[in-house]
Protein backbone atom coordinates (compact mmCIF):
# COMPACT_ATOMS: atom_id res chain seq x y z
CA UNK A 1 0.00 0.00 0.00
CA UNK A 2 2.77 2.45 0.92
CA UNK A 3 4.66 1.79 -2.32
CA UNK A 4 1.49 2.26 -4.37
CA UNK A 5 0.69 5.57 -2.68
CA UNK A 6 4.30 6.67 -3.13
CA UNK A 7 4.09 5.92 -6.85
CA UNK A 8 0.81 7.85 -7.01
CA UNK A 9 2.52 10.81 -5.33
CA UNK A 10 5.45 10.69 -7.76
CA UNK A 11 3.14 10.68 -10.76
CA UNK A 12 0.99 13.47 -9.35
CA UNK A 13 3.95 15.72 -8.55
CA UNK A 14 5.43 15.12 -12.01
CA UNK A 15 2.10 15.86 -13.71
CA UNK A 16 1.63 19.11 -11.79
CA UNK A 17 5.19 20.23 -12.51
CA UNK A 18 4.83 19.47 -16.21
CA UNK A 19 1.54 21.36 -16.53
CA UNK A 20 2.93 24.35 -14.64
CA UNK A 21 6.08 24.57 -16.76
CA UNK A 22 4.24 24.18 -20.07
CA UNK A 23 1.80 26.94 -19.15
CA UNK A 24 4.68 29.39 -18.77
CA UNK A 25 5.14 29.14 -22.55
CA UNK A 26 1.50 28.81 -23.55
CA UNK A 27 0.32 31.89 -21.64
CA UNK A 28 2.23 34.53 -23.58
CA UNK A 29 -0.19 37.16 -22.25
CA UNK A 30 1.30 36.79 -18.76
CA UNK A 31 4.74 37.83 -17.53
CA UNK A 32 5.98 34.65 -15.86
CA UNK A 33 8.28 36.61 -13.55
CA UNK A 34 5.48 38.80 -12.20
CA UNK A 35 2.29 36.78 -12.63
CA UNK A 36 1.51 34.46 -9.70
CA UNK A 37 0.27 31.00 -10.56
CA UNK A 38 -3.28 31.97 -9.58
CA UNK A 39 -3.61 34.10 -12.71
CA UNK A 40 -2.98 31.03 -14.85
CA UNK A 41 -6.18 29.48 -13.50
CA UNK A 42 -8.23 32.05 -15.42
CA UNK A 43 -8.30 32.36 -19.17
CA UNK A 44 -6.82 30.03 -21.76
CA UNK A 45 -5.74 26.58 -20.56
CA UNK A 46 -6.82 27.37 -17.00
CA UNK A 47 -8.67 24.06 -16.74
CA UNK A 48 -5.38 22.17 -17.12
CA UNK A 49 -3.82 23.96 -14.18
CA UNK A 50 -6.99 23.46 -12.16
CA UNK A 51 -6.75 19.73 -12.83
CA UNK A 52 -3.10 19.89 -11.81
CA UNK A 53 -4.11 21.41 -8.47
CA UNK A 54 -6.54 18.55 -7.89
CA UNK A 55 -3.87 15.98 -8.74
CA UNK A 56 -1.33 17.63 -6.43
CA UNK A 57 -3.89 17.66 -3.61
CA UNK A 58 -4.17 13.88 -3.96
CA UNK A 59 -0.37 13.62 -3.79
CA UNK A 60 -0.24 15.59 -0.55
CA UNK A 61 -2.76 13.38 1.21
CA UNK A 62 -1.22 10.19 -0.19
CA UNK A 63 2.27 11.18 0.91
CA UNK A 64 1.17 12.16 4.40
CA UNK A 65 -0.67 8.87 4.85
CA UNK A 66 2.26 6.90 3.41
CA UNK A 67 4.75 8.29 5.91
CA UNK A 68 2.34 7.77 8.77
CA UNK A 69 2.11 4.11 7.77
CA UNK A 70 5.81 3.70 6.95
CA UNK A 71 7.33 5.06 10.15
CA UNK A 72 7.25 2.93 13.33
CA UNK A 73 4.86 3.92 16.11
CA UNK A 74 7.51 5.64 18.21
CA UNK A 75 8.59 7.87 15.29
CA UNK A 76 5.28 8.69 13.64
CA UNK A 77 3.01 11.63 14.36
CA UNK A 78 -0.45 12.51 13.13
CA UNK A 79 0.47 16.20 12.88
CA UNK A 80 2.25 16.03 9.49
CA UNK A 81 -0.54 13.85 8.09
CA UNK A 82 -3.20 16.31 9.21
CA UNK A 83 -1.25 19.27 7.82
CA UNK A 84 -0.75 17.52 4.48
CA UNK A 85 -4.48 16.76 4.37
CA UNK A 86 -5.42 20.35 5.22
CA UNK A 87 -3.04 21.66 2.57
CA UNK A 88 -4.64 19.31 0.04
CA UNK A 89 -8.13 20.57 0.86
CA UNK A 90 -6.91 24.17 0.75
CA UNK A 91 -5.35 23.51 -2.65
CA UNK A 92 -8.68 22.26 -4.00
CA UNK A 93 -10.43 25.38 -2.68
CA UNK A 94 -7.70 27.50 -4.30
CA UNK A 95 -8.37 25.84 -7.63
CA UNK A 96 -12.15 26.21 -7.44
CA UNK A 97 -12.44 29.76 -6.06
CA UNK A 98 -11.66 32.29 -8.77
CA UNK A 99 -8.87 34.69 -7.83
CA UNK A 100 -9.07 38.46 -8.00
CA UNK A 101 -7.90 39.72 -11.38
CA UNK A 102 -5.80 42.85 -12.00
CA UNK A 103 -7.91 45.88 -12.81
CA UNK A 104 -11.11 44.35 -11.45
CA UNK A 105 -12.91 44.88 -8.15
CA UNK A 106 -12.06 42.36 -5.41
CA UNK A 107 -14.64 39.64 -4.85
CA UNK A 108 -15.51 37.28 -2.02
CA UNK A 109 -14.37 34.37 -4.16
CA UNK A 110 -11.06 36.14 -4.62
CA UNK A 111 -10.71 36.52 -0.86
CA UNK A 112 -11.45 32.82 -0.35
CA UNK A 113 -8.91 31.97 -3.04
CA UNK A 114 -6.24 34.07 -1.36
CA UNK A 115 -6.84 32.66 2.12
CA UNK A 116 -6.89 29.09 0.80
CA UNK A 117 -3.68 29.59 -1.16
CA UNK A 118 -1.89 30.99 1.89
CA UNK A 119 -3.19 28.12 4.02
CA UNK A 120 -2.00 25.57 1.47
CA UNK A 121 1.51 27.05 1.37
CA UNK A 122 1.79 27.40 5.16
CA UNK A 123 0.39 23.96 5.95
CA UNK A 124 2.46 22.06 3.40
CA UNK A 125 5.76 23.71 4.35
CA UNK A 126 5.06 23.17 8.05
CA UNK A 127 4.15 19.55 7.33
CA UNK A 128 7.44 19.14 5.47
CA UNK A 129 9.35 20.44 8.48
CA UNK A 130 7.52 18.22 10.96
CA UNK A 131 7.70 15.12 8.79
CA UNK A 132 11.41 15.63 8.22
CA UNK A 133 11.96 16.04 11.95
CA UNK A 134 10.12 12.79 12.69
CA UNK A 135 12.63 10.88 10.55
CA UNK A 136 15.13 11.36 13.38
CA UNK A 137 13.05 9.08 15.57
CA UNK A 138 13.97 5.84 13.80
CA UNK A 139 17.45 4.49 13.07
CA UNK A 140 16.47 3.23 9.62
CA UNK A 141 15.22 6.66 8.52
CA UNK A 142 17.63 8.89 10.41
CA UNK A 143 20.08 9.12 7.52
CA UNK A 144 17.42 10.86 5.44
CA UNK A 145 16.68 13.49 8.06
CA UNK A 146 19.35 16.01 7.06
CA UNK A 147 18.52 16.38 3.33
CA UNK A 148 14.78 16.37 4.05
CA UNK A 149 14.96 18.89 6.87
CA UNK A 150 17.40 21.16 5.03
CA UNK A 151 15.19 21.37 1.95
CA UNK A 152 12.11 21.90 4.12
CA UNK A 153 13.80 24.78 5.97
CA UNK A 154 14.84 26.41 2.69
CA UNK A 155 11.27 26.12 1.37
CA UNK A 156 9.85 27.54 4.62
CA UNK A 157 12.23 30.51 4.55
CA UNK A 158 11.47 31.09 0.87
CA UNK A 159 7.76 31.18 1.68
CA UNK A 160 8.30 33.89 4.28
CA UNK A 161 10.50 35.77 1.84
CA UNK A 162 7.55 35.75 -0.55
CA UNK A 163 5.23 36.98 2.20
CA UNK A 164 7.46 39.76 3.53
CA UNK A 165 9.35 41.00 0.45
CA UNK A 166 6.64 43.12 -1.13
CA UNK A 167 8.81 44.50 -3.94
CA UNK A 168 9.92 41.08 -5.13
CA UNK A 169 8.83 39.79 -8.56
CA UNK A 170 5.85 37.86 -7.19
CA UNK A 171 5.63 35.31 -9.95
CA UNK A 172 9.31 34.42 -9.89
CA UNK A 173 9.57 34.08 -6.10
CA UNK A 174 6.29 32.20 -5.78
CA UNK A 175 7.27 29.72 -8.47
CA UNK A 176 10.60 29.28 -6.73
CA UNK A 177 8.77 28.34 -3.53
CA UNK A 178 6.57 25.93 -5.48
CA UNK A 179 9.64 24.35 -7.08
CA UNK A 180 11.19 23.79 -3.63
CA UNK A 181 7.98 22.22 -2.33
CA UNK A 182 7.72 19.95 -5.37
CA UNK A 183 11.37 18.94 -4.98
CA UNK A 184 10.77 17.92 -1.36
CA UNK A 185 7.59 16.02 -2.23
CA UNK A 186 9.35 14.18 -5.05
CA UNK A 187 12.31 13.28 -2.86
CA UNK A 188 10.11 12.06 -0.03
CA UNK A 189 7.94 9.98 -2.37
CA UNK A 190 10.99 8.57 -4.13
CA UNK A 191 12.42 7.34 -0.82
CA UNK A 192 9.19 5.50 -0.10
CA UNK A 193 9.04 4.11 -3.62
CA UNK A 194 12.54 2.67 -3.27
CA UNK A 195 11.40 0.59 -0.36
CA UNK A 196 10.19 0.98 3.18
CA UNK A 197 12.30 -0.65 5.94
CA UNK A 198 10.58 -3.80 7.19
CA UNK A 199 9.76 -4.09 10.91
CA UNK A 200 12.15 -7.00 11.31
CA UNK A 201 15.06 -4.88 10.09
CA UNK A 202 14.58 -2.16 12.69
CA UNK A 203 16.91 -2.43 15.67
CA UNK A 204 14.93 -3.47 18.71
CA UNK A 205 11.83 -4.07 16.63
CA UNK A 206 9.66 -7.20 16.62
CA UNK A 207 10.89 -10.21 14.66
Amino acid sequence: MVAILAQLSLGSVAAFAMVTVVLQWLREDLDWQRAPLSLYLSGAHGCYLQSGYFVLAVALVALGFSYYRALPAHARSAAPLLLFAVSGVALVVTAVAESNLPGQAPTFAGWVHGVAAQAAFLCVTTAMLLQSWRLRGDAMWRGRFLPAFTLAVVAFLALWTLALWRDAPRGLVQKGVIALVLAWLWMAAWWLRRGVPQPAARPGGPV
